[in-house]
């Protein structure tokens, strides 16, 4: 069992790590952020997505922030701890200092394109050992699922 388990893992890996094509982004623009302009090129620092130029505003957005904990409860809960504890992925604390606003959107809504190319997401793959899903975010979802993120890393 545990040999057809490493097996497996050692599958995903691959599998993660293989190149896929891309599509254009998204030309949705959300009122946090422009779209992305498929140049060719890779950003590390906002991953791979429609959001490109995100305005954080320096104060939270207590209902925002509710908004998102619901989301949280449904769907990152399950894989996810608010504290810097890893569950089946890495906890939270902390990860909106350690990424940027775009980079966390692009992540949690373009799931799939961000661990084919981006080396944090398949770094953490590496740790993690299980692909995060897709969880077909809607833009408003990932605006207050982040802005939670904030309360969680102490912004009041």
């Amino acid at each position: 069992m545990k040999r057809v388990l490493f097996g497996l893992t050692i599958l995903l890996a691959l599998y993660a790590c293989g190149s896929q094509e891309t599509a254009n982004p998204s030309s949705n623009a959300t009122d946090a952020a422009k779209p992305a302009e498929n140049t060719g090129g890779y950003d590390p620092n906002r991953g791979e997505g429609k959001f490109k130029d995100v305005v954080v505003n320096p104060k939270l957005n207590a209902t925002l922030a509710e908004s998102g904990n619901k989301v949280y409860a449904v769907k990152c809960s399950s894989c996810h701890k608010t504290t810097e504890e890893k569950l089946v992925g890495p906890g939270w604390k902390g990860v909106t200092s350690r990424h940027s606003a775009a980079w966390i959107l692009n992540f949690i809504t373009n799931t799939d394109e961000m661990i084919t190319k981006d080396p944090k997401a398949q770094a953490q793959l590496e740790i993690c050992l299980v692909r995060m899903p897709n969880q077909n975010l809607s833009d408003d979802d990932a605006k207050s699922l982040y802005e939670f993120m904030r309360k969680v890393d102490g912004l009041q």
